[in-house]
């Protein structure tokens, strides 16, 4: 694959990043982050991706790697949290998004993978380095947490 083939892949995958991304840190500025470095760091290491067919698996591990490079770092220091984001969101994105939140980060990407990305277990399995029997188990766990979260079995995804 060329660099422009490349370049075109990375720009259509975009959006999905900043989803995954916004799963995993509360501040936009952090998801900015972390799409901008793993962006430069897919771009960087392209001669390493052995197979294209993996190329959106590649990269979201690439994200999924960044995310928690920059949780560990916001463990490390103390800062004054950013006001928040000033545009309101539509209401059922909001609740949603506070549901997801409520999960552990284990539990959470599986879901936001799954029904958000449509990916297949077995790709999910592949980026999270996990087998799919767990991957499966996760997803289980966390429909069980956020149908609790709404009631009785309203949660329908």
């Amino acid at each position: 694959m060329n660099g422009e083939e490349f370049s075109q892949r990375i720009t259509d995958m975009t959006q999905t990043l900043y989803r995954v991304c916004r799963t995993q840190l509360s501040q936009r500025c952090d998801y900015e982050d972390a799409v901008q470095e793993t962006l430069e760091k897919a771009w960087e290491n392209r001669g390493r991706l052995r197979d294209e067919r993996y190329m959106q698996t590649w990269v979201i591990r690439i994200l999924i790697n960044e995310c928690h490079n920059i949780q560990r770092q916001r463990m490390r220091e103390l800062i004054i949290e950013d006001p928040p984001d000033p545009r309101p969101a539509p209401d059922g994105e909001i609740a949603m998004h506070d549901a997801l939140m409520t999960l552990d980060e284990e539990l959470r990407l599986p879901i936001v993978l799954y029904y958000v990305e449509n990916y297949r277990v077995a790709e999910i399995a592949k980026m999270l380095r996990v087998p799919e029997g767990t991957v499966k188990t996760r997803m289980a766990r966390a429909r069980k947490e956020l149908k609790e979260y709404y009631g009785q079995g309203d949660w329908n995804p």
